[in-house]
């Protein structure tokens, strides 16, 4: 694939081609040790989905503390969010994800062994930093790492990562919640598994190298070379080098750092607020109040309680199914269309779990089975053409002087929008029941496909690079096409 680019300097066609040896061998090992984040990601968030009910019976908790237990990771997550990134784009990404490993590991032992709710939380918040951090770094490093011709499908195996681990947290929650039901602390037992994949993470990002753009934005081009080198053919690794040194010159030049130059270039601002309106919209679907309550939304449309447990691993299966779909087109098809095609049939998916809910009555037999059928239609829709695409854009879209700061305070927002919907989730299906709760998801559907056709501008087939010269620019908002060979 190249590009023609009609408002910069930097060509992606001008770059050697990415060729065959044993550098993208040395690429697939880097890119699969980092996404143990997302794995980490998946299973502690999604861990909660089966071990609530138990946990919340032997620590006598109510619905709000329940609310509490929930979305204490959430908005910690917030906070690791904004907090992880700024620090990875002054300590390097390796070492903050380092850190994130530490946390993850921390974080699960003061929740097995939490005697009273306190210390739950305690541990969901540490939890709730690393996911968070993960949830803004991980993604960075890879992107960063990727040559542009294959970013979006190695960025985004981050997200495969991601539901591969709430799919772990679904199957492993099924079977020790029905055939260990009978032990007493049932629960702490689905949540020391994620002791294992934070041990994986740390022992393998000791062996694994820095970002080589983040080490050109701190001037060391010869650590940056290095590590190209290891990732690419030699020729394209000096050609790469040669397009990051002359971007970190043109910044430093210019004066471009962080917060100072996103208020001092309308076009940066801009970006800065598309990501966070992406990133809210994405939460705004509701996605994650399936992911964490579903077996909630299950025993009221109709299941038991231990077949809404086994039901509910049919959300996670379509997940990880769907994050491969998305893989496979993630290279193909435009981001905007990807994104259109999503918004589209999440908010007709929320219409019709809406319409049926209020059309089949409480005890019809077919009630349930429908409603699952819908729930995995929507979270299928969800997988394939936003979360991976989410996330993969995001990671993109901010130029190299921003990004850490940009993805971070993007997907703060991100969390923040997901901590208060896990906070009231269960108090708006309370209210106005999953009918009213589905139509209000597809209301905000509605808008948000019509944010993304308005605002969102188009990355795919682009080097960081040249992304970041019609950023700073203002040439991606007004370039509708390009052409590509």
């Amino acid at each position: 694939m190249a590009t023609s680019h009609t408002a910069g300097g930097l060509s992606e066609s001008n770059l050697p081609p990415l060729g065959t040896g044993p550098h993208r061998k040395r690429l697939g090992v880097v890119a699969l040790i980092a996404t143990f984040g997302g794995l980490l990601f998946g299973y502690d968030t999604g861990v909660i989905n089966g071990a609530l009910r138990p946990m919340a019976a032997e620590l006598g908790l109510n619905p709000f503390t329940e609310g509490v237990a929930t979305s204490s990771l959430i908005f910690a997550a917030a906070i690791g969010a904004v907090t992880c990134g700024r620090l990875s784009d002054g300590w390097g990404r390796r070492k903050t994800i380092i850190l994130l490993a530490v946390l993850f590991f921390v974080g699960t032992v003061f929740v097995v062994f939490a005697p009273n709710l306190a210390v739950l939380v305690l541990g969901r918040v540490l939890l709730g930093l690393a996911v968070g951090g993960a949830s803004t770094v991980v993604p960075v490093f890879l992107a960063e790492i990727a040559p542009y011709e294959i970013r979006g499908s190695l960025a985004g195996r981050n997200e495969l990562m991601i539901v591969v681990g709430q799919l772990a947290a679904f199957v492993i929650n099924a079977i020790i919640g029905n055939t260990l039901d009978h032990v007493e602390g049932v629960w702490r037992i689905m949540f020391a598994i994620c002791a294992l994949p934070a041990i994986a993470l740390f022992v393998g990002m000791l062996r694994v190298p820095e970002s080589p753009r983040w080490l050109v934005e701190k001037g060391r081009n010869d650590e940056a070379l290095a590590v190209l080198k290891t990732v690419r053919s030699e020729d394209r690794a000096i050609a790469e080098l040669g397009d990051l040194a002359k971007i970190a010159e043109e910044e430093k030049e210019a004066g471009q750092i962080g917060w100072r130059a996103v208020f001092s270039n309308k076009n940066l601002l801009r970006i800065l607020l598309i990501g966070i309106g992406l990133g809210i919209a994405q939460q705004l679907t509701g996605i994650n109040s399936i992911m964490y309550f579903g077996q909630t939304v299950l025993i009221e449309s109709g299941f038991s309680e231990s077949a809404a447990l086994i039901a509910n691993v049919a959300p996670g299966v379509i997940a990880v199914i769907g994050a491969f779909i998305a893989l496979a087109m993630m290279d193909r098809l435009d981001r905007r269309k990807t994104f259109i095609i999503g918004f589209s049939l999440t908010t007709v998916s929320h219409l019709l779990i809406g319409i049926a809910s209020m059309t089949l009555q409480v005890g019809n037999p077919i009630r349930p089975f429908v409603i699952l059928f819908l729930v995995v239609v929507f979270v299928g829709s969800m997988q394939t053409f936003l979360n991976v695409a989410v996330w993969v854009y995001l990671s993109e879209i901010f130029p190299l002087h921003m990004r850490g700061l940009g993805m971070g305070v993007s997907v703060f927002m991100l969390w923040v929008t997901n901590g208060f919907l896990s906070l009231y989730f269960l108090s708006l299906v309370d209210a106005v029941g999953i009918t009213g709760t589905f139509f209000l998801f597809a209301v905000v559907g509605a808008l948000a496909l019509l944010f993304v056709w308005r605002f969102i501008p188009e990355t795919r087939g682009r080097t960081l690079e040249a992304l970041e010269e019609d950023v700073t620019t203002g040439a991606i908002y007004t370039v509708k096409s390009r052409v590509r060979t």
